[in-house]
């Protein structure tokens, strides 16, 4: 079966009700369907809606972003970082043990320290997304061969 490329509005909810996004007002977002593009328990809950249905999900924790991990929050000698006038908010692209590309983001600031944090904003909380599809097509070679879906005028990467 040829694989699809799956474009829907949504808008995510904490446990509590707040809403943290929306792609309301946006393009919608899509995704190349079995390659990790978006979180595992919305693409499992997303699997098998046809153009038009709407669906509440509730994802848990373990099928959002994951536990919070306390060892990816670290404190670095504040020569170390790239930036002079770094403050609590800034993000920076580091590379995690296994090499890998990971964005940080500062979390404190003292005169000889920054810490930052590895985490995902969302890790630690299950979420709630209220998702509408608004288009299923056949993926196209490229995006077979790019391994992701290509949105509306994405002919770039970034």
């Amino acid at each position: 079966m040829a694989q699809k490329v799956v474009s829907f509005h949504y808008i995510l909810k904490d446990s509590k009700g707040n809403v943290l996004e929306s792609s309301h007002g946006d393009d919608p977002m899509s995704y190349l369907e079995g390659v990790g593009q978006i979180i595992p328990g919305l693409e499992r809950a997303l699997a098998g809606l046809g153009k038009g249905d709407k669906k509440s999900v509730h994802v848990p924790v373990a099928d959002a972003y994951g536990e919070f991990d306390e060892t990816l929050v670290v404190e670095v000698p504040r020569e170390e970082i790239p930036k002079k006038d770094v403050v609590i908010g800034d993000q920076f692209q580091a590379e995690d043990d296994a090499g890998d590309p990971r964005i940080v983001v500062v979390t404190e600031v003292t005169e000889k320290t920054v810490t930052v944090d590895g985490n995902h904003p969302l890790s630690g909380q299950d979420l709630n997304f209220d998702v509408e599809i608004t288009d299923i097509r056949e993926a196209t070679q490229e995006e077979l061969e790019h391994g992701h879906a290509h949105g509306p005028g994405d002919d770039h990467h970034h």
